[in-house]
């Protein structure tokens, strides 16, 4: 017999090959991949648990800053003041942007409506936001609400409206 075709020999690379096949465990390729499942997993049931007044309210927040910011630059552009005034609950509008030029005014043709229906604002301290023409227009704080949530908008007057801390000054 030539060497390595005894039967001894070949008994005991067979039971190699077995062994290490049973000792095999996971490589690291298979742990990355179960820990991305779980990772994207537990991702998707955080976003699930949030909440929906919350998050609604944060974007219209964000809308609403977008608007008065993109008013303010019309408002310095034409050298015309523009105010922000909320309507009461009810009205068919949420709330107006007026051109105010003298004792006249005019509605300019911007959103008038929330998002969601539901939401409220209140001007603190005041009837309506002034947005320019001047550079500084002063601080202002709108006050929007959802069910239980609120979010504060403003600005100090010189730079502009974002989302602060419902307590603290502007």
């Amino acid at each position: 017999m030539a060497p390595g075709n005894s039967r001894h020999d070949g008994s005991r690379s067979a039971g190699l090959s077995r062994a290490a096949g049973a000792a095999r465990g996971f490589t690291l390729i298979e742990l990355m991949i179960v820990v991305a499942l779980i990772a994207v997993a537990a991702g998707v049931v955080s976003l699930a648990l949030r909440d929906p007044s919350s998050t609604r309210l944060q974007i219209e927040a964000q809308r609403l800053s977008a608007l008065l910011e993109s008013a303010r630059a019309e408002s310095r552009a034409s050298g015309m003041a523009v105010h922000w005034v909320p309507s009461e609950v009810g009205d068919d509008v949420n709330f107006r942007f007026l051109l105010v030029s003298g004792t006249r005014s005019t509605t300019m043709a911007r959103p008038t409506r929330w998002l969601d229906p539901q939401v409220r604002a209140e001007v603190v301290d005041a009837q309506a936001v002034q947005l320019g023409p001047e550079p500084l227009i002063g601080a202002q704080r709108i006050v929007l609400r959802l069910a239980d949530q609120r979010v504060a908008l403003a600005t100090d007057g010189l730079g502009p409206f974002t989302v602060v801390d419902d307590d603290a000054k502007p």
